[in-house]
């Protein structure tokens, strides 16, 4: 849907099926960074920084699939 009128893409994820495969996208996308991110603080970070990186990048990652999922869910209702 890149590059089409916002008319278009609205009317695409109002059925069900792009908007499970998108919904699903960005829950795997964003588990994915979380676990790679994770394996990236735990070789190159130390102390307590570790601790703190690591908890604000998971409350990022499912923070951001939140957000990304209300949006689904709100063009797909």
């Amino acid at each position: 849907m890149l590059g089409q009128p916002h008319d278009q893409v609205m009317a695409y994820f109002a059925h069900p099926f792009p908007a499970i495969v998108a919904a699903l996208m960005i829950v795997v996308g964003l588990m994915h960074f979380k676990t790679g991110i994770q394996m990236v603080i735990e070789d190159y970070v130390h102390g307590l920084a570790r601790e703190y990186a690591i908890i604000l990048t998971t409350c990022l990652s499912y923070g951001a699939a939140a957000v990304g999922l209300f949006a689904i869910a709100k063009i797909a209702l």
